[in-house]
């Protein structure tokens, strides 16, 4: 994964617009945190191959962490601290957050198909 770099993702995030996609939507501190402090809480959410289509896209940010908003007829879709993003197999948008240990934080993928598990 490289530095995100807004033109190109937004060029990208625009190339999905109005068309059915699947999304991938995962954050995590869980074990992360629980490892160093008994008192810290867990948290996480893990959505994925939900088939969405968005009419909007836009990532913003600056010094290295970027967010994602994508409207969608009846709501959005929103994931922050974005930090690294690649192209995958031509037809995946990965984008992910990483702590400052590169552990996953945070991650949004956008396909044409099915992610496979």
């Amino acid at each position: 994964m490289e530095p995100i770099e807004l033109e190109k993702v937004q060029q990208e995030l625009d190339a999905f617009k109005d068309k059915p996609v699947y999304i991938h939507v995962e954050t995590t501190n869980g074990a992360y945190a629980s490892h160093f402090n008994k008192e810290a809480y867990n948290v996480g959410a893990y959505v994925r191959n939900v088939q969405v289509e968005f009419n909007q896209a836009k990532i913003v940010g600056n010094d290295g962490t970027y967010r994602v908003g994508l409207k969608m007829g009846k709501g959005w879709i929103y994931v922050e601290g974005l930090s690294d993003w690649v192209i995958h197999k031509k037809t995946q948008l990965l984008l992910a957050g990483h702590d400052r240990e590169g552990r996953l934080m945070v991650s949004l993928q956008i396909s044409e198909t099915p992610f496979s598990y």
